[in-house]
């Protein structure tokens, strides 16, 4: 019964689980065994190792791996050579070095709940000139696929990765199958290993496969990841800080139970202005703000928050000085009669200041966090996110993932289950546990404690952080609020040991009127073993002439425009100059 349940979710789950993939320990046999118990990594020593470079090394052995790095609960399926051309960054014609492929899968069981057999998936690419150094791809949406390991370091369309910068990268998915999303919350094993516990067996696997295949092990190790993987990120800081020396984490959604009520909660406010319904019957959300009507928002900041950082360019430099600037109710022009995509109804005002102030219950207890008004929000990403993976993404994420017990499957999952769903008898369920599922969402998804990363602090490792500030569904300014919480816990400053970085325009994890191209893993390196701290991180706009051209620029910016991306609370400040130029610039 448990399994023709579940399999009827299956055709209509096909093209959301893509949808999702668009948007961890040392030595021998302790990667633990089938029943996946939490790894505890020991603890760091007190200061850590001092600045020093990885020395490069080359690739000893590849097709004989199998046997020579033998780990507990491992099997791997696949160890093949790879050319050197035979792998290319997304839209760019640079070939990736030489490497040895290793595929396989950690701790097979079968569940005694739903009565599936799970694994933890992966793949690993060595590179045959090595640079000395591991780097942990986490990757976004629900899991459930093992992304080609090649590592971003940062931004839209990145034009490297770190593969062809000489890493071993490894990728996951996280303990469970493509098919499997997103019913494997029914099993409380697949729920831990999705939120922490696939990196804590997937860590020293790696680290014994690299020790195997280079002759010794790798002197720094980096991890890093967006969106999901951003999360990912988040928490390897504070679960395993003694393991990586430098953790990337880019619009990270470390609060993701709470992300998920709130866009529930954006549906409702949004059905309360659509204007059609679907073929299914079904409020159409795409009616609710018309692409017009989310320009003239847009154009309303930029009218208000534009010059604020002293330049005109279609950027809101300062976030926060915009959040005292601009007025919804005031500065954006109100209907008189019908809707001409120039105003907004006052039912509409209410509804999208709602939903930027942030997600409440009956009692008006806040569920998430406020969202910044932002250039980015007239953008196809953001409508992406609020009025198509609102219903169906975060749904079946909320029914079946972080809900205890689970919602669904007898409240199955779309838009009527973001209807239905309640913000004060359904929402508390993140926090839930019961004798099945013996942590809770909020415990096995997110931070212990966000804002202590003493362990990573004292260790010596660095955490870079950035966030685009037109994000629809995790906010930057839950980001800004976890970093100022971060500077109070040190002193009021944090910077010694964790930067965050805004991406002004920037929608999750790339794409938006903005300079959204960007590496992050080179200051990374350079502050972890040259103890050179960043002070900002050069943007570029992806226009005419980039690996992939992002459609959403201004027309009158220079296709190569360039920007600086300030540490927080610093913002980009305009000193005189050419206008299209990062040199112009100042952080302040």
């Amino acid at each position: 019964m448990v399994q023709s349940v579940f399999s009827s979710y299956r055709p209509a789950w096909a093209a959301l689980a893509a949808a999702s993939l668009l948007a961890a320990c040392g030595g021998g046999g302790g990667g633990g065994g089938g029943g996946g118990f939490p790894f505890v990594p020991p603890a760091p020593s007190p200061g850590g190792p001092a600045p020093s470079q990885a020395r490069p090394g080359t690739l000893q052995s590849c097709t004989d791996l199998a046997g020579k790095a033998a780990f507990g609960s491992t099997v791997y399926t696949s160890v093949t050579s790879v050319a050197a051309g035979a792998l290319t960054v997304a839209g760019a014609s640079t070939p990736a070095p030489e490497h040895c492929l290793v595929q396989g899968q950690m701790n097979q069981r079968t569940s005694s709940v739903d009565g599936k057999t799970y694994a933890i998936g992966f793949e690993m690419r060595l590179p045959v000139n090595w640079n000395g150094r591991f780097f942990y791809q986490a990757n976004g949406g629900l899991d459930g696929n093992v992304a080609r390991a090649t590592g971003s370091v940062g931004g839209g369309a990145p034009t490297t990765t770190a593969l062809h910068m000489g890493f071993a990268v490894i990728s996951s998915d996280a303990g469970h199958s493509g098919a499997q999303i997103p019913t494997f919350g029914i099993d409380p094993q697949a729920r831990l290993d999705y939120g922490y516990n696939a990196v804590a067996q997937l860590t020293p696997m790696a680290k014994n496969l690299i020790a195997k295949a280079y002759g010794r092990e790798a002197d720094r190790s980096y991890f890093g990841g967006c969106s999901n993987g951003g999360r990912h990120a988040m928490v390897a800081a504070a679960r395993f800080a003694g393991q990586y020396d430098g953790i990337l984490a880019g619009n990270p959604g470390f609060n993701l139970p709470k992300a998920a009520v709130a866009q529930l909660y954006g549906v409702q406010q949004y059905a309360r202005v659509t204007t059609a319904n679907t073929p299914a019957g079904k409020p159409d959300l795409q009616t609710a703000f018309t692409p017009a009507e989310m320009s003239t928002v847009a154009e309303a900041v930029l009218a208000r928050c534009d010059a604020l950082d002293g330049a005109a360019d279609g950027i809101v430099a300062d976030v926060q000085a915009c959040k005292q600037a601009f007025n919804l109710a005031n500065d954006v022009p109100s209907c008189s009669g019908a809707r001409t995509g120039s105003c907004l109804t006052a039912t509409q005002k209410d509804v999208l200041g709602n939903i930027f102030a942030g997600a409440r219950n009956s009692a008006a207890t806040a569920l998430y966090s406020s969202f910044p008004f932002d250039a980015g929000i007239k953008g196809a990403d953001w409508r992406q996110w609020e009025f198509s993976n609102s219903q169906n993404l975060d749904t079946a994420a909320l029914g079946f993932v972080f809900s205890t017990p689970p919602l669904a499957p007898s409240r199955p999952f779309g838009i009527d289950f973001a209807l239905g769903f309640s913000m004060d008898a359904d929402a508390p369920t993140i926090f839930a546990s019961n004798a099945v599922y013996t942590e809770s969402a909020m415990s096995f998804m997110t931070p212990p404690d966000p804002a202590n990363l003493a362990a990573l602090r004292d260790r010596g490792s660095k955490l870079m952080v950035y966030h685009g500030t037109s994000d629809a569904v995790f906010s930057s300014d839950d980001t800004t609020r976890w970093y100022e919480q971060l500077r109070a816990a040190n002193g009021g400053d944090a910077s010694g040991f964790a930067r965050f970085f805004p991406v002004p325009g920037m929608n999750h994890c790339g794409g938006g009127p903005a300079t959204d191209q960007f590496d992050m893993l080179t200051p990374l390196v350079a502050w972890v073993e040259q103890g050179k701290a960043p002070a900002t991180v050069i943007a570029r706009a992806r226009g005419a002439g980039a690996n992939v051209v992002n459609a959403e620029l201004p027309a009158s910016w220079s296709p190569t425009r360039t920007r600086p991306l300030c540490p927080y609370p610093k913002t980009a400040v305009y000193l005189g100059g050419p206008l299209e130029s990062a040199s112009s610039f100042a952080c302040q």
